[in-house]
């Protein structure tokens, strides 16, 4: 079935320069606050921004509910709605986004350069301040904004007691290894204090560099991380702003197969499921962010093809690694290396490994701190010496 718009903008209205996007599926029972939330949003000049509703495949009263809701608020929307058998999480965020970049071409805004796409789930709770922060963090130099998350508190309130103990140790550990991966292999568009989720209910970019990666990637599970992957890989400046945050639901059972409801009902199920791939031991983690600021070092040196040193001890045959030392960007050859090196393989912790790595990684952390104010004041001085990835305690 083609899609259809339901309420359309009436003609000669304004075009806005900033769009959210929202794929919608069955939320009769939460549509209404997410409108509200962005309904509230402030410190915007008026008339700035837009919002395009893709309503997929519902069959509850979702649609009704828009309809009785876009007339009272205070910013123009565009509804879509359409049935398709073939539809998946990937899909229907393509179609959302997609039409919200339409909508922006409508203003003539100059091969897009000025426009700027936004991203959330319609199960989420944006706090009023989101799209200006999201506007802040690409005017002060960034191409996309990959925004935190944290669960509803009433909701998460409802889960059984070990799940947020189980949460606050990964929020623990994820903050001290993204601080040793910010010293050891920094970006200058993303410094530290960053977080390092990926998640659609919280992503912002620039509608030209939406367009030169190809867009949303069209596929039923993970599009989020595979689009900001690809544009990190192109070298576009992605921030992961911890200013920028958006509550999502706690539910376990959700609309997309793989996502957010998923996992938190196979952690209260299986208490000890592994962590994320992110999640390994201390060790492990130096060992990779070393290599990847050596690779980028040797890339910049351009002494990545003539000495393949680096492939033989990553264990990356020499056919491979002359393919990767070809490839046009430094985002690129790291992330294919990541996925070359038997020896650079993810082991995520159990979550009983957390509160021991913790303490590990608080003990290496102020070494690094150290190690970094010592090179900025004298540039020959090395790092100290961390641990390789020979111990998985």
């Amino acid at each position: 079935m083609p899609p259809v718009s339901l309420d359309p903008v009436p003609p000669g209205t304004a075009c806005p320069d900033t769009v959210i996007a929202i794929p919608v599926r069955n939320e009769a029972e939460r549509i209404a606050r997410c409108l509200r939330a962005i309904d509230a949003q402030a410190g915007l000049a008026p008339g700035r921004l837009g919002l395009v509703l893709f309503l997929n495949n519902c069959t509850d009263d979702t649609a009704g509910i828009v309809a009785r809701l876009v007339p009272g608020m205070s910013i123009p929307v565009r509804v879509i709605e359409q049935t398709f058998a073939g539809a998946h999480a990937g899909w229907a965020r393509r179609r959302a986004m997609e039409a919200a970049g339409a909508w922006m071409d409508e203003a003539a805004v100059a091969s897009g350069a000025a426009g700027t796409l936004l991203t959330t789930d319609a199960d989420s709770l944006v706090p009023p301040d989101w799209v200006a922060a999201n506007l802040a963090a690409l005017e002060a130099g960034a191409d996309a904004v990959a925004g935190r998350v944290e669960l509803i508190p009433e909701e998460a309130a409802l889960l059984p007691p070990s799940l947020p103990a189980r949460g606050r140790l990964e929020d623990s550990y994820d903050a001290l290894i993204t601080e040793m991966e910010a010293r050891i292999d920094p970006d200058p568009h993303d410094p530290w204090p960053c977080h390092r989720t990926t998640i659609g209910a919280s992503l912002a970019v620039r509608l030209d560099a939406y367009r030169q990666v190809g867009g949303m990637p069209e596929i039923p599970l993970g599009e989020d991380g595979a689009f900001v992957g690809a544009l990190l890989q192109q070298g576009f400046r992605v921030r992961h702003d911890r200013a920028v945050l958006v509550l999502i639901s706690a539910r376990l059972t959700g609309r997309a197969a793989g996502g957010v409801a998923d996992t938190i009902r196979s952690r209260c199920e299986e208490p000890d499921a592994l962590c994320d791939a992110r999640m390994e031991a201390v060790p492990r983690a130096l060992h990779r962010y070393a290599w990847r600021a050596r690779l980028r070092r040797l890339h910049g040196e351009g002494r990545l093809a003539r000495d393949l040193a680096w492939a033989r001890r990553l264990g990356i045959p020499e056919a491979e690694a002359l393919r990767i030392a070809g490839l046009p960007r430094v985002g690129e050859i790291v992330a294919a290396v990541d996925r070359a090196s038997p020896r650079l393989a993810y082991r995520p912790l159990m979550p009983r490994q957390l509160p021991g790595q913790i303490r590990f990684a608080r003990f290496v952390l102020p070494l690094l701190r150290l190690g970094v104010r010592l090179r900025r004041a004298a540039p020959a001085t090395p790092l100290p010496v961390v641990p390789t990835a020979t111990a998985d305690a």
